[in-house]
């Protein structure tokens, strides 16, 4: 496809790099040349540089022509605005960024009544992340597919647990719960293990379970622990505003501390059952001062990775609860994981992954259309659901007799609203969600999956 993107900031040069390698005409409009300049040379891409809500640009850009223009520059208006224009110019689809609280209850009117395809929140979607992981706080991550009838968790094997030197063909049965390890992150491996594979201590296993079988697998472990009840967030800004919308949700208490009085100010009026602290999130007496012993979860939310990875190895010291920081760039996970600090959240990715979601949809106008798209562990892992439309061979055969590419693992089947965690005899039917994993990317079709079409 022909893809404008506007806006060259953090998201978009995510996006350009993404939606780039994976071989789409990609056009880059910016009003910074050095910018421009840098991605040109990284990226197989065409900039422009100039105003991307300027009629002349667009048409420079070639916007007349293309399928789907995003704009994420910081500016919410701009790049409404940019996909107003857009669309007087030609006939793509367009995607905004909007991040403004205050636009946050009229996304719906944004999208019907300006005709923009879709409207992404970066701070509103890292928040729910943060609150998930919270909820489940025995989980690393925890991430809903198929309307939240399904659930992907990732968990780290502690050196003491009953996993350890477990195969993967007895834990199901040993542990009375219906649940599938789709993928391990070992060292710097990652790998689609097979009923045979061996767990060890320290491995990263990434699991499909109902939502109802979470809390059984966790509590068959002993180690289930209740939702945060009181969390610490440190800086004021967007995402620990709609982060702290939904812990009140919750019932959990919540104090944000943030070093700038008009900030302050504001979250007293939109927040008034959170306690607002003004101060310094990195003076450890103020810390110490404000509970942080005490506290459930400790979030690091300022707007430099720096501060919220310090925070967050100091946190993780002195705070028996669970901490979690804000990371942009994701050069530091690997060195973080030796530090201790797990918990991490990237704003930029979770964008790009929503997007690159429509985009996937977008590139199948029949047949089974990826619906959910995740990336985990820094892009080496993906998790595809597709809603299977078509009638094609395949249906109705047990999936131990399709011709599956390696690496690759069906991880679980909705069918009629109920999941099913798949093995060997199952079938794939008409109408199904299903969940694909792999370590080898670029699958936009279900029949991307076979090595050769079944017949």
């Amino acid at each position: 496809m022909r893809i404008v993107i506007i806006g060259c900031g953090k998201v978009g040069r995510t996006l350009v790099e993404y939606l780039s390698s994976e071989g789409h005409d990609v056009v880059v409009v910016d009003t910074n040349a050095a910018v421009l300049s840098a991605v040109s040379n990284e990226q197989d891409v065409i900039t422009v540089c100039g105003n991307g809500a300027a009629y002349v640009v667009q048409r420079e850009a070639g916007v007349q022509h293309a399928d789907l223009v995003i704009a994420v520059s910081p500016s919410d208006e701009l790049n409404i605005l940019c996909c107003l224009v857009a669309r007087k110019l030609g006939d793509a689809k367009t995607i905004a960024r909007v991040r403004n609280p205050d636009y946050s209850a009229q996304l719906v009117l944004l999208r019907d009544e300006l005709g923009l395809s879709m409207t992404v929140n970066p701070e509103h979607a890292a928040a729910s992340e943060i609150a998930r992981m919270l909820r489940f706080p025995s989980a690393l991550r925890v991430e809903p597919f198929a309307r939240n009838r399904a659930e992907l968790v990732e968990y780290v094997i502690p050196a003491d647990s009953a996993l350890c030197g477990m195969t993967l063909g007895r834990l199901a049965p040993s542990l009375s719960v219906h649940l599938l390890v789709c993928a391990v992150q070992r060292g710097e491996q990652v790998l689609i293990p097979n009923g045979d594979f061996i767990l060890q201590a320290g491995d990263h296993i990434h699991v499909t379970t109902p939502p109802a079988e979470l809390a059984v697998f966790f509590k068959k472990l002993g180690v289930y622990q209740n939702r945060v009840k009181t969390a610490m967030i440190v800086g004021g800004g967007r995402i620990a505003f709609y982060l702290a919308k939904q812990l009140i949700g919750f019932d959990a208490q919540v104090k944000i501390i943030e070093s700038n009085a008009e900030r302050c100010d504001d979250l007293c009026e939109r927040l008034p059952k959170c306690t607002i602290v003004h101060g310094d999130g990195t003076n450890t007496d103020l810390l110490q001062e404000e509970g942080l012993e005490q506290m459930d979860a400790f979030v690091a939310l300022t707007g430099i990775d720096e501060e919220n990875l310090i925070l967050s190895l100091y946190a993780g010291k002195r705070c028996k609860g669970h901490v979690i920081a804000k990371v942009d760039r994701l050069g530091f996970i690997d060195v973080l994981g030796d530090l201790g600090v797990s918990r991490l959240i990237s704003p930029k990715n979770t964008t790009a992954n929503s997007i690159l979601q429509y985009v996937r949809a977008m590139s199948n106008s029949v047949g089974s259309n990826v619906e959910t798209l995740l990336r985990l562990m820094d892009g080496r892992l993906e998790c595809l659901e597709f809603r299977i439309r078509e009638s094609a061979a395949y249906l109705g055969r047990e999936i131990r007799n399709l011709p599956l590419k390696k690496n690759l693992l069906i991880g679980c089947i909705v069918r009629d609203g109920v999941p099913i965690i798949p093995c060997g005899s199952d079938t794939i039917e008409s109408g199904d969600s299903v969940l694909v994993i792999t370590t080898s990317p670029r699958f936009n079709d279900f029949n991307d999956i076979f090595e050769t079409l079944p017949v």
